[in-house]
This record gives C-alpha cells, sequence and structure tokens, in this order.
C-alpha cells in the first residue's frame, strides 16, 4: 500500500532498524541509479533534491529493478513532501496547497461498488480500513499525485528496464484516475453537499491542475508497451462516465481524445506491482 502515512512509517523503520543480513536487499546499484534518474528524469529527481533526508527517499531504492525503484521513491517520497508541505508538489516543480475542507466531504470508499470488487487498487485504496485514501478525499487526491509523478517516471526511466514481463505503471495512475472520476458523478448524483462543496473555486481549481497533469502524464506513457492499466483507461473512455466530472471542470469531456487510442481496447485486467 502507498498511503502516506504508512509510507511515512516503513521508511523511518528501513532506516532504523536493518534488515538481517539473511534478507539483505542489495542497495550498491544507489549512486548509478540516482545518477541515471538525474540524466533521464529531471523531474523525478527534483523530488529527491527536495527531500530533507535524502535516506528516506533511498529506503525504496532497490536492485532487483532499478526502474521500479526508482519510479516507487519518487512516489513514496511525494507523499511525505506532500505532508511536509502542506501542499501537493507538482511535476513541473511547483506545488498547490492542500484543501483539508474535502476530508469533510462523503468518504471514496462509497465508489467501491462501482467497480470490481477484487480487483486490488480498490482493495487497497477504497476499501474500508485499507487506506486513508478510502476515508478522506485529500488523500485519494494525494495518491493521485503520487501515482503521476510515478508514471512520469517510470516512462522516462524505460532504458533501466530488465524486465521480460509486464510492470503495471500506468495502471495505478489510470485507476486513481477512474476513482476521481466516479467520486465526483456519484458526489453530482446524490451527494448535494459534496457537489456543492467541489464547486468551490479553490476546490475546483486543485481538481483541475491535479486532473490536467495526471491526464498529460497518462497520455505521455501511451506509446510504451508493457505498461498495463488499459482496462481502467477504457473505462477513462467510455463516453457513459465522468460527466459530472466534464462538468466540474468545464470542460466537453473530462478525457482528452488522445488518451482514448489502441491501449484503452485491449482492456486487460488491471493488478498492481508490489512497491
Amino acid at each position: 500500500m502507498r498511503g502516506t502515512l504508512l509510507a511515512t512509517v516503513v521508511a523511518l523503520l528501513a532506516i532504523a532498524s536493518p534488515p538481517p543480513a539473511h534478507a539483505a536487499t542489495r542497495t550498491d546499484c544507489q549512486p548509478q541509479a540516482l545518477r541515471d534518474l538525474e540524466r533521464l528524469s529531471p523531474r523525478g529527481h527534483a523530488i529527491y533534491e527536495r527531500m530533507r533526508d535524502k535516506k528516506q527517499f533511498l529506503a525504496f531504492l532497490t536492485c532487483d529493478d532499478v526502474q521500479l525503484g526508482l519510479s516507487t521513491a519518487v512516489h513514496e517520497s511525494v507523499h511525505m513532501l506532500t505532508e511536509q508541505l502542506d501542499a501537493y508538489p507538482l511535476i513541473d516543480g511547483g506545488q498547490v496547497p492542500r484543501q483539508h475542507v474535502v476530508s469533510q466531504f462523503y468518504p471514496p470508499r462509497e465508489v467501491a461498488g462501482k467497480f470490481n470488487a477484487g480487483d486490488s487498487y480498490v482493495q487497497t485504496y477504497l476499501r474500508r480500513g485499507a487506506a486513508t485514501s478510502a476515508d478522506d478525499l485529500m488523500f485519494l487526491l494525494d495518491e493521485l499525485n503520487a501515482y503521476s509523478h510515478d508514471l512520469a517516471s517510470a516512462t522516462k526511466l524505460v532504458a533501466l528496464s530488465k524486465r521480460d514481463g509486464q510492470v503495471d505503471h500506468r495502471a495505478g495512475l489510470a485507476a486513481l484516475m477512474s476513482f476521481l472520476m466516479q467520486y465526483v458523478d456519484v458526489a453530482r448524483e446524490r451527494k448535494p453537499s459534496t457537489w456543492q462543496g467541489l464547486n468551490r473555486t479553490e476546490v475546483r481549481a486543485l481538481i483541475d491542475k491535479l486532473w490536467l497533469q495526471a491526464e498529460s502524464t497518462l497520455v505521455a506513457s501511451l506509446g510504451i508497451r508493457g505498461f498495463g492499466g488499459e482496462a481502467y483507461v477504457a473505462r477513462l473512455c467510455d463516453a457513459n462516465n465522468g460527466k459530472a466530472l466534464a462538468e466540474l471542470l468545464q470542460r466537453s469531456s473530462p478525457i482528452t481524445a488522445a488518451a482514448c487510442g489502441p491501449v484503452a481496447s485491449a482492456a486487460s485486467p488491471a493488478a498492481p506491482v508490489s512497491r
């Protein structure tokens, strides 16, 4: 799970309590991996640079799969920075303040029934007790932002991949986008107080910023095979979905046509990589 609080705890424990020798994880690749991150994904490296304690970033960077390790380290570090800044750090280097008022909106777990109950992303982010994102929209947006950074870095780090099979780098972001889209649809349909809150200028501006960043990151990844997420992308591109989000963002469609190419038609099952 990539919940903010758990990520911080795991990082601190990894630093304070090294694994026993028999379970030691290789870390000798880290200096070169950081150089590769700076060279291939400068914006991902900027997250590393912003960390006050660089060891928290390195706690997630192992040598078994450098591409996965780096993108995961970027993802988890974004969570930590979000807590430190009380703002969502953006891929372009800026940041946008969290809107704590959204914690008063209905809990995201109420949209879980609109998805496959056995789906791993649903289980991780929408099941009661699994993560703060199930109870609080502010943390669902945190996950959306972290997955945007994650996929943006993974896309730039393809040259480092040594895997023969599929790693669902794209599925996480597409899943969180789908959850948010469904959340807004339900809000307009039967949660009037939340719908009114979502339409507050500062809340709408926040969602617009995070959604556009996620959308552009998703589109930039679509030319890469084996990144997964086809089923969720297909859901995003279904014209029956997202009308409320389109209204909220004052767009004709919630998702750009560029996101709805061949990858959406494959509709393969999405399952998160263990990170």
